[in-house]
């Protein structure tokens, strides 16, 4: 996925969840749109380089929304509405050799209880129902998810063992957006429910992918798949 041009900039801080201040290289503190409602552990240290975008929409309060951290040395993607795209680009393109036994696509379909998949494949093979997560967490090389604690995360892993249950394919698909990570496991630190629905899921027939991504200014795309140790 191709980027559009990025404004640089130094966090000042990140707040209110869906804020953070930003120096830019003209002198001048802006506020933009932080599209991360997790705890960002570890990406949002003050002074920390980032990389904002530009919004067309002229409505918005805020224009400006956060894209890229530099964290231990490495870009970080922390927008959690690019995973989903990056994942049917890598489909679609054959990086992810798991999943292409499909004929068709579909994004933000209706399932389960009040919840949406992000991506529904179907084809003559059956349908698989993938749930896609963003991991910018890394400690001693080891990705982790969640970075806070998720009583949405832990639902989709109940809807899709229902799915599996029902004779579906069900996938949880963890995005690390950062290199440094080398593999992906549950942060039971963070929230020990998430581990443990999991490991139940993985368990009762969910399969489990991750896929690291290489992170730039200019591009960013899934590269490799990591092992997920439970």
């Amino acid at each position: 996925m191709r980027l559009p041009p990025l404004i640089a900039g130094t966090l000042v801080r990140r707040y209110k969840r869906f804020l953070a201040d930003v120096l830019l290289e003209d002198g001048n503190v802006v506020t933009v749109h932080c599209p991360n409602s997790g705890s960002m552990k570890g990406c949002a240290v003050p002074g920390s380089r980032v990389f904002l975008s530009k919004s067309p929409n002229l409505k918005r309060k805020y224009p400006l929304g956060w894209e890229l951290v530099q964290a231990d040395g490495f870009w970080v993607g922390i927008n959690t509405g690019l995973p989903n795209h990056l994942v049917r680009e890598a489909i679609e393109d054959g990086t992810v050799s798991e999943l292409q036994c499909y004929d068709t696509i579909r994004s933000e379909v209706p399932y389960g209880e009040h919840s949406r998949i992000d991506l529904l494949l179907e084809g003559q093979t059956g349908r698989c129902f993938v749930e896609v997560k963003n991991v910018t967490l890394v400690e001693n090389k080891r990705a982790l998810f969640p970075d806070a604690v998720t009583t949405r995360g832990q639902k989709h892993l109940m809807e899709l063992m229902r799915v599996v249950r029902e004779g579906a394919r069900g996938v949880i698909f963890f995005t690390v957006q950062r290199g440094d990570g080398d593999s992906v496991s549950p942060a039971d630190a963070i929230d020990p429910e998430y581990g443990r629905l999991l490991r139940m899921a993985l368990e009762n027939g969910v399969e489990a992918l991750a896929y690291r991504a290489s992170v730039t200014p200019v591009e960013i795309r899934l590269t490799e798949r990591l092992p997920v140790i439970v």
